[in-house]
């Protein structure tokens, strides 16, 4: 018997929901401490509270996005009125805008010598906002939304130099404080408006000015210099300066053994491993539950990649299948980088691992674009339905 859309698009929304499960457990692992006592009427301090809370309003965000239609994203015949009404337009011209914003001493919040964040106070909870994280999405929705617009022609040189500009104006505002995000912008982006129809040899034309771009940005700065030599180039300076961090993930990875150390038995978490919350959670998930959680947490994202290329393949819309397309990409490549950093598969970035690590603005985001997805899956059930009648 045929699994049906809908249940694939269901199934898919559970794994997210299970995936950030994972992560509550293990954000409130790797914040424990030996020297507090919690103070619950001020619960909103303590960040394995807050991202309590961020989960559960993720999963209710997750449940209704699903019950939107999601061609509400696209630009349908691409007149005027339907590109001011079109949420799609609004998001692209907020990231663009925002992106600015964050760049404004005084404005923008710098952590780590990066000003990557906006405050948002809400109430007696303080949430950092980062413009990039709704950059990415807004750009798989928009070149979604102009390729089907466009049709046949997506293939004209005009259109992808458009396209390109708007591509390349968002990721030069990301690459100013964040290479690794404005390199997965560009990638994921180009990869979306490729898919879409654009000729291949259309991107040779970009190519070398994207290039050296990105080597600008690695070469004006010490700092990321110095990641590439602690990665190509190890040695015992590197490895107590920009090397310290994958060292310790090394560390925490290889002495959980099989079966871990335990849930909360863990003891990087305790000052060895820096942002063991966010960006080196796995870590932390290999060190108490071993090889076994893992590969728990591994095939948990090949599910999701695998349910996922099925609504696209299913998807009977051309924005719908574009759009879903785009999001697997993401989330998957995503998470392709965290496991390569944390495993020193590749240099170390600033890439959090999806629906897992600890953060509020990029689970809202990431929840509502797997939202979007089982949308597509459910509207491709109804448009089957009204073919077969």
């Amino acid at each position: 018997m045929a699994i049906s859309n809908k249940t694939i698009g269901n199934m898919a929304g559970c794994v997210a929901v299970t995936l950030m499960a994972v992560g509550v457990v293990f954000v409130f692992s790797a914040s424990a401490r030996i020297d507090i006592e919690y103070d619950f009427t001020k619960f909103h301090t303590y960040p394995e509270f807050r991202q309590m809370l961020f989960v559960l309003i993720s999963i209710v965000i997750l449940f209704g996005m699903s019950l939107v239609n999601y061609r509400v994203f696209s630009l349908g015949k691409g007149n005027l009125s339907n590109w001011l009404l079109c949420p799609t337009v609004w998001l692209v011209m907020l990231s663009v805008a925002l992106l600015v914003l964050v760049l404004i001493p005084g404005i923008g919040m710098e952590i780590n010598y990066a000003r990557r964040w906006l405050r948002l106070p809400l109430g007696p909870v303080q949430m950092n906002f980062q413009p990039s994280e709704l950059a990415k999405w807004s750009m798989i929705l928009f070149i979604s939304a102009v390729s089907v617009m466009l049709g046949p022609k997506i293939k004209g040189f005009g259109a992808f130099v458009l396209i390109c500009m708007l591509i390349g104006l968002v990721v030069g505002l990301i690459l100013i404080e964040d290479f690794g995000t404005a390199a997965f912008v560009a990638f994921v982006s180009l990869s979306v408006f490729f898919v879409a129809g654009a000729r291949w040899w259309h991107f040779l034309t970009p190519a070398p000015i994207l290039a050296a771009g990105l080597a600008l940005a690695i070469l004006t700065s010490p700092e990321r210099i110095e990641r590439l030599k602690s990665f190509t180039q190890p040695d015992s300076q590197t490895e107590q300066t920009s090397g310290y961090q994958i060292k310790q993930s090394l560390i925490a990875i290889s002495t959980g053994g099989l079966y871990g150390k335990g849930l909360g038995e863990g003891i990087s978490k305790y000052g060895h491993l820096p942002e063991d919350t966010t960006d080196f959670i796995f870590a932390i998930i290999s060190e108490e539950l071993g090889f076994v959680g893992a590969c728990f947490v591994i095939l948990l994202f090949i599910l999701f990649i695998v349910l996922g290329m099925a609504i696209v393949c299913r998807c009977d819309d051309d924005f719908g299948r574009l759009l879903a397309f785009g999001i697997v990409l993401a989330i998957t490549f995503q998470a392709v980088i965290n496991l390569g950093v944390v495993t020193k598969l590749l240099p170390t970035k600033g890439i959090a691992l999806p629906l897992i690590s600890a953060g509020g603005s990029h689970l809202f985001l990431t929840a509502a674009a797997v939202g979007i997805l089982v949308s597509i899956a459910r509207r491709s059930q109804i448009l089957k339905s009204k073919v077969k009648d």
